[in-house]
């Protein structure tokens, strides 16, 4: 079975087509360098595009979905691994446990939950794996804004920004997952000890 990817991504169906197609491109080029796709199983939205493209590229794909998602024939049948969980929280966990990186492109507020959530481990030094967000278009420049904001007034630690890497375009992640930004919040740690 090849590396897998966890790909967080939007599940509309009422977004430009231009995000689509990213996905679609994202998902060929994913089997291309040799990774296997782990995303939240469903059919829908850019979800749905990118579990097709990497199935029609010959590439592996697990899905995990919760059992009230799947039963509203919202799930990728055509998946490697169809897996069913009772909850949210079970989705997430499984496919961070089955992950061995973290993409995050465009989405809504599921999807951002899913990234910080996934960020806040790597911080708490309970996730060692590379996370990178793909900002297309500018699309999460007003997050990074916010986040600049966080560490101007003292909520956010300036290393905190070494968490994750920013792509401009899907073409820029292969790139960082061969090369993923080291984090360990160990040095951080004892600098808030000292300071206590």
């Amino acid at each position: 079975m090849p590396r897998l990817i966890c790909v967080y991504c939007s599940s509309s169906d009422r977004l430009d087509d231009k995000y689509y197609g990213e996905a679609a491109r994202f998902g060929r080029q994913l089997v291309a360098h040799g990774w296997g796709l782990v995303y939240g199983g469903g059919n829908r939205g850019v979800m749905g595009v990118l579990g097709r493209a990497v199935k029609e590229a010959d590439g592996y794909v697990v899905g995990i979905i919760p059992e009230f998602m799947k039963s509203r024939e919202l799930a990728f049948a055509g998946a490697d691994e169809l897996i069913t969980v009772g909850t949210m929280r079970e989705r997430k966990q499984l496919m961070e446990e089955r992950a061995d990186g973290f993409v995050t492109l465009p989405g809504g507020i599921g999807t951002l939950e899913e990234f910080v959530e996934v960020m806040t481990h790597r911080y708490l030094n309970l996730v060692h794996k590379p996370m990178i967000l793909v900002n297309q278009d500018g699309f999460y420049d007003d997050l990074l804004r916010f986040f600049e904001r966080m560490t101007r007034e003292g909520f956010k630690s300036p290393n905190l920004h070494d968490l994750f890497t920013v792509a401009g375009t899907c073409d820029e992640v292969w790139r960082h997952l061969q090369n993923p930004k080291p984090f360990t919040a160990d040095a951080l740690w004892r600098e808030r000890e000292a300071s206590r």
